[in-house]
């Protein structure tokens, strides 16, 4: 069966500059870190032949001992570069295109396998490529010469080397604006400025957050220790102690500012209701004491972590679950119905809220007040799609979704025992929540994926 990705990004480049280092394959390794080296033995136009390496161990043993000539397929000047690496009975095709936008440049990347390979050329080379689009098309601007925009803020992100945080600040650097990382630990596949941290006290890095510009600093709080562990008594203290001292860490570095932070955008999660069973959840809904402590237990504390920060506007984002390719919970989910095990979990009941990745990206840069047309006011805000659904209808949809066929539910009991061998909280799919945003309903903003079937097609195609 065919392998295939499409994606979009926004690059704050002029289309022209963007061009001249696309078009010249290369070039490729310098702006995509998957990509090892290119040759061509003569000019890059269309029919000439080359090689590529991909950058990891075995892909690249494999591929530079058995493979054929790269090709360049198509080349439409100013406008798409096509380069197909046949394998036996098949072939890998990258597509490039562009187009003039608002401010910059819109380039689609097309990746096909094909072939009875498909399955290994996808694992080897080609989900690198997808994978790592969002902070190659950063390196790609860069290297067509975008410089951020002084008359915007400085945007810091605590926590940024996450999925959530790389695309929120591949968004925003899209957006014009300097982004800078806090981190526990620096990864060199990042295309922003690290700053490290030990999430704990105030330190050096802490000069990030000041600023001489007019424009200011904005601060997004995404740090955090994952939450998918067993909920013994010292995993909730490590999930708690990760989120509130590196919180308050901050809040204690804005209190040294002359000037406050011009937005201050607070991660939480709609997890802070526990099980709400069949309570449908808005942002004035009461959190009920005592909730489940890996739950309620962690994002309360978490939330007033903020209190006493140096800021003009603080919004706490609680997120519901992200759906995105790369997004932890839904590669659990895709993996398992995948192995056939897209049953319903338990009773299938229970609520899955969620919201797709680029309706959550729209919402924390409205949250950060750089959105004109929707104002979201200080305090809670609810991230989630107009369409919560139960668990059973979520696993009907990826089996679809997924093409594969009805499969049977799992028990609570087995569901408990199966998440002692996998180190999991069983809670995380037997409790639920129905979420939906009155601020966001209230503030106009229009969700691009508002179902759950709209949000998975554009995911898996």
């Amino acid at each position: 069966m065919p392998w295939s990705r499409t994606a979009t990004h926004h690059l704050p480049a002029a289309p022209e500059a963007v061009w001249r280092v696309l078009s010249d394959p290369t070039r490729w390794p310098e702006w995509e870190p998957a990509i090892a080296s290119v040759r061509f033995e003569g000019p890059a136009t269309k029919g000439a032949a080359g090689a590529y390496s991909p950058s990891r161990g075995w892909p690249r043993a494999l591929h530079d001992r058995t493979a054929p000539p790269l090709r360049i397929t198509e080349r439409d000047e100013g406008r798409c570069l096509e380069l197909t690496q046949p394998n036996p009975a098949g072939a890998m095709r990258v597509r490039w295109s562009l187009e003039p936008s608002e401010d910059g440049t819109r380039l689609t990347q097309s990746l096909e396998v094909t072939g009875p390979l498909a399955p290994l050329v996808a694992a080897g080379v080609a989900d690198d490529l997808d994978r790592g689009l969002t902070d190659a098309c950063v390196r790609l601007a860069r290297l067509a010469g975008a410089q951020p925009d002084p008359g915007l803020p400085r945007i810091v992100i605590a926590g940024g080397s996450g999925s959530l945080g790389r695309l929120l600040a591949a968004r925003l650097f899209g957006l014009g604006h300097e982004v800078r990382i806090i981190t526990r630990r620096r990864d060199p596949r990042l295309p922003f400025e690290q700053v490290v941290w030990d999430g704990r006290t105030v330190g050096d890095w802490a000069e990030v957050l000041h600023s001489q510009d007019e424009a200011g600093v904005a601060l997004v709080n995404l740090a955090g220790k994952l939450v998918d562990v067993r909920p013994s008594a010292a995993n909730i203290a490590e999930l708690r102690s990760s989120r509130v001292d590196s919180t308050r860490a901050l809040v204690a570095a804005s209190q040294r500012l002359e000037r406050p932070l011009v937005s201050w955008l607070q991660a939480s999660t709609t997890a802070i209701w526990s099980d709400a069973h069949e309570q449908r959840v808005t942002e004035t809904t009461p959190v009920l004491e005592p909730g489940l402590p890996q739950m309620t237990g962690v994002a309360r504390p978490w939330e007033e972590a903020t209190q006493g920060a140096n800021c003009e506007h603080l919004v706490l984002l609680r997120t519901s679950i992200v759906l995105d390719r790369g997004a932890p919970a839904l590669q659990i989910l895709a993996r398992l119905t995948r192995a056939g095990l897209g049953g319903r979990v338990g009773s299938g009941y229970q609520w899955f809220s969620w919201v797709h990745h680029e309706d959550w990206l729209r919402m924390a840069v409205a949250a950060l007040g750089l959105d004109p047309r929707v104002h979201i006011p200080d305090g809670p805000l609810i991230a989630a799609a107009p369409g919560p659904v139960r668990n059973a209808d979520l696993m009907a949809a990826l089996r679809r979704h997924l093409h594969r066929p009805a499969a049977p539910s799992t028990p609570a009991a087995l569901l408990h025992l199966g998440a002692i061998g996998l180190r999991s909280d069983p809670a995380l799919a037997l409790t639920g929540r129905h979420c939906t945003s009155a601020v966001l309903r209230e503030a106009g903003f229009e969700f691009a994926y508002p179902d759950i079937d709209a949000a998975l097609t554009q995911i898996y195609g």
